[in-house]
C-alpha cells in the first residue's frame, strides 16, 4: 500500500498539459470565436464540395459518361452557386474579421499594452498575431482549394465558367491560399493603419471590393495572347475548346484585320459587297491556351505573395516603431 507525500500534487490538481502555451496560447484564446467560425466554415465548404462531387459522379455514371456524350452544366446547379459564393467570399471575410481587428482591436482596448508589460516584447506579441492569422489563412485556402480542384479539374467540361474565370481560376491551384493570404495581410496592415476596429473594417471592405474589381482586369494579363487564322464562314477548330478567346476579327489575304462587325449591313447584297470590297475571307481570333493555366495561376500566386511579404515588412517596422 502506498502513501502519498505532503510534497506530491494530487493528481486531480495538477495543471493540464496544452497544445499552445504561453503567447500562442492567449492568442487563440482572444481570438477563438473569429478562428471557430472560420474553421467550420472550412470543414463544412469542403464537405460540401465532395457532397456536390460526389452527386456529379453519380450522375454521370448513371448516364455512361465518358463512353456516352452528355450534356449537363455544373453552373445551373444551386450546389455550384453556394460552393462559388463561399469561395469567393471567404477573402473578405478573413480581411474583414481577422485581419482588421488583429491589431486595431488590441491598440482600441488596451490589450497590447497589457500584454506588453508580461515580459513579452512587442515584436513577440506581432509575430504570434501575424502567425495565428496566416496559419488560418493558408490551412483554410489549402483545403478548399484541393477540393475544389479535385471536382473542377477531371469535369470541367461541366462547368460553364472557363478556367480563366475568377470562380474557376481564383479557387483552384495555388491562387486561393495565396489571395487569403495577401487579403488578410492587407486587412493587418489598415487595422494597424487606422487603428480604429470599425473604420478600419468599412476600409478593409472597400478596398475589398475595389481590388476585386482591379484583379478581374489583372487576371488575364498574367497570360500571353496567340493568334490563330481560319477561313471565314467555317467552325473553330475543336482544340480550341477550353482556349479563352481574348478578341475576334475578320482578315483579308494581305493580312489586314478589321472589326468583327465590318460588313454588318443590313441586307445580304451589301454585306457580299463590302465582304468583296475588302478582300475578307478569314476569320482571327486572338486567344489564351488552357496550357498557360498553371504558369498563370503560379505567377498570380507569387504576385500576391509578394504582397503579402512587402505588407507584413511594413506592419511589423510600423509597429515596432510607433508609440502603441
Amino acid at each position: 500500500m502506498s502513501t502519498s507525500t505532503l510534497t506530491e500534487t494530487p493528481a486531480g490538481l495538477r495543471p493540464r498539459r496544452r497544445l499552445l502555451r504561453g503567447l500562442p496560447w492567449l492568442v487563440v484564446r482572444q481570438h477563438r470565436t473569429a478562428l471557430a467560425c472560420i474553421l467550420a466554415l472550412t470543414v463544412l465548404g469542403a464537405l460540401w464540395i465532395v457532397y456536390q462531387r460526389h452527386e456529379l459522379v453519380q450522375l454521370l455514371d448513371a448516364a455512361g459518361w465518358p463512353e456516352k456524350e452528355v450534356r449537363h452544366s455544373v453552373d445551373d446547379t444551386r450546389g455550384y452557386g453556394y460552393t462559388t459564393a463561399l469561395l469567393g467570399g471567404l477573402p473578405l471575410l478573413l480581411a474583414l474579421f481577422i485581419g482588421a481587428p488583429l491589431i486595431a482591436g488590441d491598440r482600441e482596448n488596451g490589450t497590447v499594452q497589457l500584454v506588453t508589460t508580461q515580459s513579452v516584447t512587442r515584436r513577440q506579441w506581432l509575430i504570434a498575431k501575424l502567425g495565428l492569422a496566416y496559419t488560418l489563412a493558408l490551412v483554410s485556402g489549402l483545403v478548399l482549394s484541393a477540393v475544389f480542384t479535385w471536382w473542377w479539374e477531371p469535369h470541367r467540361s461541366f462547368f460553364l465558367s472557363q478556367w480563366i474565370e475568377g470562380p474557376v481560376f481564383d479557387n483552384t491551384g495555388p491562387v486561393l491560399p495565396a489571395m487569403l493570404l495577401f487579403m488578410t495581410a492587407a486587412g493587418i496592415t489598415i487595422g494597424a493603419l487606422v487603428r480604429r476596429v470599425l473604420p478600419a473594417m468599412v476600409v478593409t471592405f472597400l478596398f475589398t471590393v475595389m481590388a476585386g474589381f482591379v484583379w478581374d482586369e489583372f487576371r488575364v494579363r498574367l497570360g500571353s495572347t496567340q493568334m490563330f487564322t481560319y477561313p471565314k464562314d467555317t467552325e473553330l477548330p475543336a482544340r480550341f475548346a477550353e482556349s479563352y478567346e481574348v478578341d475576334r476579327w475578320v482578315g483579308n489575304a494581305n493580312g489586314e484585320l478589321f472589326g468583327w462587325g465590318t460588313c454588318a449591313e443590313a441586307t445580304e447584297k451589301a454585306q457580299n459587297a463590302c465582304i468583296k470590297e475588302h478582300g475578307i475571307i478569314n476569320s482571327v481570333i486572338e486567344y489564351i491556351d488552357y496550357d498557360q493555366m498553371a504558369a498563370m495561376q503560379w505567377t498570380a500566386a507569387g504576385i500576391l505573395l509578394a504582397g503579402t511579404a512587402i505588407l507584413t515588412a511594413f506592419v511589423l517596422w510600423r509597429v515596432s516603431r510607433r508609440p502603441l
